[in-house]
């Protein structure tokens, strides 16, 4: 993470299982209202609070700039996808096989459902192939 008041760098962790089942349970109670977009939460992730300087809504994650070098599951975890480019999303989509010309809202949206499914294959998270 850096914040952009006091630009310090520092790591942050989650614990999987934990992260995992929070998102998947706002995901299953939500799928049907999402119309296969990104809902708001998704599309402007909120900044944190620096652990550094203390100030809230200061620090975001730090995407590596190429883009294979992206950490993919920290980024889900944090429900900080919504900070990738247009370009990184359709990347991630391509190498999923996922179909990737559409709306941002729509390919962040499947890049979720797409990090979901490679996590749990026979989860509630359904195919991600062309819808």
């Amino acid at each position: 993470m850096r914040c952009k008041s006091c630009e310090a760098t520092y790591d942050i962790s989650y614990d999987l299982r934990e992260k995992f089942v929070e998102l998947g349970t706002y995901i299953v109670d939500h799928m049907g209202s999402m119309h296969h977009r990104a809902p708001e939460r998704w599309k402007r992730p909120a900044l944190a609070r620096c652990e550094r300087c203390g100030l809230a809504g200061s620090a975001r994650p730090v995407v590596a700039a190429r883009k294979k070098r992206i950490n993919w599951l920290f980024l889900l975890l944090g429900e900080f996808l919504g900070f990738l480019t247009l370009e990184q999303l359709r990347y991630f989509c391509r190498h999923a096989g996922v179909h990737r010309t559409g709306a941002k809202d729509r390919l962040l949206y499947l890049t979720y459902l797409g990090i979901c499914r490679q996590l749990d294959p026979h989860g509630p998270f359904g195919s991600t192939n062309n819808n």
